[in-house]
């Protein structure tokens, strides 16, 4: 049984991982957010010490390290974008090992630190991946792989998930902390990608805004045109006559890829990997991060090349604009 810490334990995908690290046979030791609305600490780990303050949670991790000789083998980071870099120092400080969720960094750069932090620790960092070990993603990637290996394969990549004005109001609004929306939502999709199709080889975008972004991947392997948006009026109208605020879609040479299912355990999945000595380390999320980087300081092209079709859907007022109007 190995003892771990959670940061972030407020955050939306905080549960995956208290979920993954009790049906991986482990225990939360300690937990640390600066807002309380943690209750969801009950249905895993009620004997887990919660901290509010950042100094008192490092200042416990101590405690039970000197005074009781608990060892802390692994800190969970699920804590805001641009605060993972700090938070993964953390954990290698404490001599443990650090499993954080993706964007591991916004920047390439604060990969190339952590590289040397981790050697001089001895300790690891692994990265959330999950959709590397999705069934359907792997049979793909096998697929590819044992294909012709000079086929180069069309690709669309569509994904909507409607955010209301809270959103902008956020840590997830501030480009600066989240890395924008291709950081934030599509960082994944990115890695995942490129994990089937080999290299990055061009990167242009279209379309960049605060509800939406739009642009042209190319891999060693495939074409590919992507968009995403936060904005449910971007939703195609079939989507919301169903009642959904959710959709994605990944075609594959005009074939629909579908891998909508089979996400509910991919967090215990990706703990399991870790805990067998099989994660996905530092240089696994290099590409995809170099990717968002990039996009985040591109300068859009406009409706010009290849673009998605969805980089067309008319332009709305930024939520703050309209408040603007009175």
């Amino acid at each position: 049984m190995k003892n771990f810490a959670l940061i972030g334990a407020a955050g939306y995908v905080a549960p995956r991982h208290m979920r993954a690290i009790k049906d991986t046979g482990n225990r939360l030791l300690a937990a640390y957010d600066p807002f309380d609305s943690v209750g969801i600490i009950d249905s895993y780990f009620p004997d887990a010490d919660f901290f509010t303050e950042f100094e008192r949670f490092d200042r416990h991790i101590e405690k039970i390290k000197h005074a009781d000789g608990t060892q802390l083998d692994y800190v969970s980071v699920c804590s805001p974008n641009y605060l993972h870099d700090a938070h993964i120092r953390f954990g290698l400080r404490q001599g443990a090992d650090v499993i954080c969720e993706k964007p591991i960094v916004l920047n390439p750069w604060n990969l190339d630190m952590l590289e040397d932090i981790e050697k001089e620790s001895g300790s690891r960092v692994f990265n959330i991946l999950q959709l590397r070990l999705h069934p359907s993603v792997i049979a793909l990637r096998e697929k590819v792989q044992n294909g012709p290996k000079d086929k180069i394969y069309d690709v669309d990549l569509s994904y909507f998930t409607s955010r209301g004005k809270w959103y902008y109001t956020s840590w997830k609004g501030d480009i600066s902390k989240s890395g924008g929306i291709a950081t934030n939502i599509g960082v994944h999709f990115y890695d995942m990608l490129g994990w089937i199709f080999g290299k990055v080889k061009k990167n242009v975008v279209h379309l960049h805004r605060h509800d939406r972004a739009a642009g042209y991947l190319e891999f060693d392997r495939a074409r590919v045109r992507w968009f995403l948006s936060i904005n449910y009026d971007n939703l195609p109208e079939e989507i919301k006559a169903k009642g959904l605020r959710t959709y994605r879609s990944l075609t594959i040479e005009g074939e629909e890829f579908e891998f909508s299912g089979g996400f509910t355990d991919l967090h215990t999945k990706s703990y399991a990997h870790v805990l067998e000595g099989k994660g996905f380390g530092l240089t696994a999320p290099r590409q995809a991060i170099e990717i968002v980087h990039d996009i985040r300081h591109a300068t859009p092209i406009g409706l010009q090349g290849d673009y998605h079709p969805f980089a067309k859907i008319p332009l709305t007022p930024h939520p703050f604009e309209w408040s603007k109007r009175g």
